[in-house]
């Protein structure tokens, strides 16, 4: 009896885990709050937005509502946002979902390669993804327009070179007619100091000759005796002290510089 009971018991525990890890049936959007839309294969365009520890519909369904999404899917810890549901081929079974959600293991988080689908709340009308094959088909056909387009700006690239080059070379020219009045006005400020130094020297010089002049007919005049001309400060350069003519000093009582007293001269008279 006893066996029996713990049977039932268990077996209810069972039936009660597998309910609660199922997932929910899809429910009609709410706006602003999270419901559950279904169980899929694949996210869509929806990217892995956090991988939140305590994972849970809300946690999910919350945090791209946060971010402004419409959309968002669990799998596990993982959760993803995105603005349209997947495509309607990726959509499953509900039991395919079965994973419990880390932060409330009643809700369930995804599958084995499956993904608990939610609509936050941010909008009630939402897309849905492109089929796989429509979507390759139409990333083949944008880099045609892509090609086609990047043609114009090449032709107008070469229409911008070819006006940009002239303003390059008249600015070259520019610097020639700049550098070309430099050199001549370097030129010419160097002849003028050349100039004015050897004008000075030139003048420097006059100004040595004539001063010898001066003195040389100053010393003419001492020699001849005559009056010296005036120097340029107007003095008189005679002086008879000066004068190689005379032949003994003027004072009464000196010493004749011509005689020579180093011996004695017997002079006779008479008594």
């Amino acid at each position: 009896m006893l066996l029996r009971q713990f049977s039932v018991a268990a077996v209810l525990a069972l039936v009660t885990v597998s309910t609660a890890t199922k997932q929910k049936a899809p429910e009609n959007p709410i706006s602003g709050t999270d419901t559950v839309h279904g169980c899929y294969k694949s996210v869509g365009t929806m990217t892995i937005e956090d991988s939140i520890k305590f994972n849970s519909q809300g946690e999910c369904a919350g945090l791209c509502r946060s971010k402004g999404m419409t959309t968002g899917a669990s799998n596990a810890h993982d959760c993803y946002c995105g603005n349209e549901y997947p495509n309607k081929a990726d959509l499953v079974d509900d039991d395919q979902c079965t994973e419990p959600c880390p932060g409330f293991g009643d809700e369930a988080c995804g599958g084995l390669d499956t993904f608990t689908v939610y609509n936050t709340g941010v909008r009630v009308s939402v897309g849905e993804a492109d089929q796989p094959g429509s979507s390759s088909s139409s990333s083949t056909s944008t880099p045609e327009k892509t090609t086609a387009s990047s043609s114009v700006p090449t032709s107008t690239a070469d229409t911008v070179e070819t006006v940009t080059s002239a303003p390059e070379q008249s600015s070259g020219g520019t610097n020639v007619a700049g550098i070309a009045a430099g050199v001549v006005v370097g030129v010419v400020a160097a002849a003028a100091i050349v100039g004015g130094v050897i004008f000075w020297l030139r003048r420097k010089r006059n100004a040595e000759i004539e001063e010898e002049h001066r003195r040389n007919a100053a010393v003419n005049a001492f020699i001849t005796g005559g009056k010296p001309p005036s120097s340029s400060g107007g003095l008189s350069m005679s002086d008879s002290r000066l004068d190689p003519v005379m032949n003994r000093r003027m004072s009464d009582g000196s010493i004749a510089d011509n005689q020579d007293y180093s011996r004695r001269i017997l002079r006779v008279t008479n008594a």
